[in-house]
This record gives structure tokens, C-alpha cells and sequence, in this order.
């Protein structure tokens, strides 16, 4: 018997709408893992303390959500591939004393996708261009999508990161700047929404693109996890498109994620439970 009990968590600004510790603690109880998670706001300029006070405290590991994923880099010891090449880090692991920066965000995106279609060969249009969006971006190339259209109102960050899958992927990567009410364009096989558009609490927000657009053929996900049922979801179905929503992708990253801190494979369909059991 032990009173000392393995810690997780997440650092964060927002962090009271982020729903992760519910379906995380719900799975250490399934599989009988006597762990915990906690859910921390941390400031940008509190974020070094932060990860320091994690390592005096010998946290097993924690997530980084928004503003965090590129800044945290900078208080770490190394970087895993995938977080190498995407530039920005969602979940730190404890490496004896080490402190090392993965990312599940495209990982985990890309398995919930894999549900509905195969990345494999196909067209994607992605509105976005910040950390999760380069993670998506990455590993939607990864999983051998063909041609990634970058959709951002920044064309320097948008042109960032085609230019980036172009050199460090085989995938075909072009920017296309973020007009008012954008035109999916009609050989699309997958539409990604990757911004924060939509996210709690601004959940009638929009993401500025023509819904007339989108095609029954078009897969369409977005990757805000509350609510999941997003506005650009609900005008997707309407048009008869198949859809992925951010619960989706949370479970997968959190499966990843457990992976990486204890070494037990999760159920997924726990998680997902624990998350609709919040009625989001």
C-alpha cells in the first residue's frame, strides 16, 4: 500500500472548459490505475514555473493545451519526432529525470478520422494554421493524404506550414488565403476545421466558410471537443456530409497519451463515455 500516488495533468489558460481530466480519470479507474489528473490554469508567464514545480514534484507526465504548445518547448529536455517536425508539444513525459515533448494531436485526430476514411491518397482542405493545426497537418501527411490545402488568415503562418509539410513530407501542400466565406473546393475528400472558432464559450461562433460548398461526398471534422456538436458540424450533416467531431479526437489523444505515461493500452469507448456523461 502507497500513499504516494502518480500525478498527471494539464496545464492550460482556459482550463474550466477542457473536459480531459473527466474521461483520463475515468479511465485509470477502469483499468485499475491508481493515478490522478489534474486540471491547472497556468498563465504564460507562469508556465516555467510550472513545468518546474511538475519536475520537483515528479508529475509523471502532463498535457500543454492552448496558449502552451509552442512555449513549453523551451522548459524541456528533448522533443519526440512527430513534435520535432510539427514545432509544438501537447503532452510532456517523464524520461527518468528528462522531461520529453510528444504531440497526440494529429495522432489522435488521425485515428478518430480513420473511423470514417483513410487519410490514404486524398484531397484535404485544413482552416487553420496554429499548433493543433500543424499537428493535424503533419500527420494527415503522414497517413499519406495527397494534397493539403492551408487555409489561414496569416499567410505567413499558412505558407509556414505548407512549406513545411512540402519539405519534411511526400504530401502536395499549397496555401490559399482565408476570404470571406471560403469555397471548399469541389474535389475535396476531407474538410478540417483546426481554429478555436466555436469553442466554449462563444459555441455560436462560425468558422467564415461557404456551406453551400460542401458536397455529400466531402468527410468534414472539426476539432473543437466543447461543444462537439459545433455549428459547422451541424451545417455539414445538413448538407449529407459525414462527420468527425472533437470528442472523437480527444479520446484518441488521450489514449496515446495514457500509453505514453503508464504503458497500458485504454479503452476508448470508457473515455468517450465519461465525456458523454458531461451531456456537452
Amino acid at each position: 500500500m502507497t500513499f504516494l500516488l502518480p500525478i498527471t495533468g494539464s496545464f492550460a489558460q482556459p482550463a474550466a472548459e477542457n473536459p480531459t481530466v473527466a474521461m483520463i480519470e475515468a479511465a485509470f479507474a477502469h483499468h485499475g490505475l491508481d493515478w490522478r489528473y489534474l486540471n491547472v490554469e497556468v498563465a504564460p508567464a507562469d508556465l516555467g514555473d510550472a513545468v518546474r514545480g511538475a519536475r520537483a514534484m515528479g508529475w509523471r507526465g502532463f498535457n500543454c493545451s492552448i496558449p502552451h504548445k509552442v512555449a513549453v518547448i523551451d522548459h524541456l529536455d528533448g522533443l519526440g519526432q512527430s513534435a520535432q517536425i510539427i514545432g509544438a508539444v501537447n503532452t510532456i513525459v517523464r524520461d527518468g529525470d528528462r522531461l520529453i515533448g510528444e504531440n497526440t494531436d494529429g495522432r489522435g485526430f488521425v485515428a478518430a478520422l480513420r473511423r470514417v476514411v483513410d487519410p490514404q491518397g486524398k484531397a484535404v482542405v485544413l482552416f487553420g494554421a496554429g499548433g493543433a493545426a500543424r499537428a493535424v497537418a503533419v500527420e494527415m501527411a503522414l497517413a499519406g493524404a495527397a494534397r493539403i490545402t492551408i487555409v489561414n488568415r496569416s499567410a505567413a503562418r499558412g505558407q509556414a506550414v505548407a512549406d513545411l509539410l512540402n519539405s519534411r513530407t511526400e504530401a502536395q501542400a499549397d496555401y490559399r488565403p482565408w476570404t470571406p466565406r471560403f469555397a471548399v473546393a469541389q474535389d475535396t475528400d476531407i474538410v478540417i476545421h483546426a481554429t478555436s472558432v466555436g469553442l466554449f464559450p462563444d459555441v455560436d461562433a462560425m468558422p467564415d466558410l461557404d456551406t453551400d460548398s460542401l458536397t455529400p461526398a466531402m468527410v468534414v471534422a472539426d476539432g473543437i471537443h466543447n461543444p462537439p456538436h459545433t455549428r459547422l458540424l451541424q451545417a455539414a450533416q445538413a448538407r449529407g456530409c459525414r462527420t468527425v467531431d472533437g470528442l472523437a479526437m480527444l479520446v484518441q489523444q488521450g489514449v496515446i497519451g495514457i500509453k505514453y505515461w503508464t504503458g497500458v493500452d485504454v479503452d476508448p469507448q470508457v473515455m468517450r463515455k465519461a465525456l458523454n456523461d458531461l451531456g456537452l
